[in-house]
């Protein structure tokens, strides 16, 4: 799992999924900054 590589996919899917669906926009917004948090902190605990 590269953060490089899995950021801008997440991204590509959270805007689709915006798109799609203009109410989950609070939900994809929530959950991708959870995401994004999780990987740039998965480094640092090994």
């Amino acid at each position: 799992m590269d953060p490089v590589l899995l950021s801008p996919l997440i991204a590509l899917i959270a805007g689709v999924l915006i798109l799609l669906m203009p109410r989950v926009l609070n939900y994809v917004v929530a959950f991708y900054l959870i995401f994004i948090g999780i990987i740039g902190l998965v480094p640092n605990f090994q």
